[in-house]
């Protein structure tokens, strides 16, 4: 797994988990960290089909 598609992978847990707490406390900030780990779940994804087609491409 390609190193800055773990980091944003450790970043969408979490802020996921972020998410949770502050929904839990009853604050509407959890809707930053929702879009915290939607942006880093989408760099993850990027991160591993751009290094799935630079691997198949040798």
């Amino acid at each position: 797994m390609p190193r800055l598609a773990l980091y944003a992978l450790v970043v969408c847990v979490l802020a996921v988990a972020a998410a949770v707490v502050s929904f839990a406390q009853g604050s509407f900030l959890g809707i930053i960290w929702v879009l915290l780990a939607g942006l880093s779940s989408n760099m993850c994804w990027y991160y591993l089909r751009r290094d799935k087609a630079a691997y198949q491409k040798r």
